[in-house]
């Protein structure tokens, strides 16, 4: 079975404006993040939940906004974007302060991690209208 595509999805204005939806759209999402972690005085698993509930809530605005009409294999690359973004980061932050910086996706030694990388990844996907 052959599908159509809208020759407007392959435009090089397109892509362009859809990268940047993506990368700003992260950087809310990553500002967010970064501003819920350690600022309550919750325990560590409550915190990832608002956190969650965070990168949850920008990615409905993202696909309600940006790509309304997104398919699966959109949302669930948009979502590995957003965490390759988060981990890209988090690496560059740490060269440059020298010491461990995990305030996106948490530390290492954190269960909690897992949980947040698969937020990143599954997020947008919860919002996708298609399944072509």
């Amino acid at each position: 079975m052959t599908t159509m595509v809208s020759e407007t999805t392959h435009r090089p204005a397109h892509i362009a404006k859809m990268l940047a939806l993506v990368l700003l759209f992260w950087g809310l999402a990553a500002l967010l993040v970064i501003a819920v972690q350690g600022r309550f005085p919750a325990p560590p698993v409550a915190c990832a939940a608002i956190q969650m509930v965070t990168i949850v809530a920008v990615a409905l605005a993202y696909m309600k906004v940006a790509a309304s009409e997104a398919t699966i294999d959109h949302a669930l690359f948009v979502g590995t974007a957003w965490l390759v973004l988060s981990i890209v980061t988090e690496l560059a932050m740490a060269a440059h302060t020298g010491h461990g910086w995990f305030e996106i996706i948490g530390s290492p030694t954190s269960s909690l991690r897992n949980v947040l990388m698969f937020a990143w990844i599954l997020a947008p996907a919860l919002f996708a209208t298609k399944a072509e």
